[in-house]
């Protein structure tokens, strides 16, 4: 799950591993698996650096 802001600015979250495309035009938008759109306050590249830092969590391997 990623937080991501609507145009708002009001905080949510959303799974990011149900996101389809990211699209700068020039609001970002996001489009889901379903259909679903969401036009939201941050940068395409700032999503792609959240999802990134969730990748990294979930896929870190134990330290021993």
């Amino acid at each position: 799950m990623i937080v991501v802001h609507r145009l708002n600015g009001k905080e949510f979250v959303v799974n990011c591993e149900l996101i389809k495309y990211v699209e700068a035009t020039p609001d970002t938008v996001l489009t889901f698996v379903d259909g679903e759109k969401i036009m939201i306050k941050d940068a395409m590249g700032e999503v792609i650096e959240a999802v990134k830092r969730y990748k990294r969590e979930i896929f870190r391997f134990p330290e021993r």
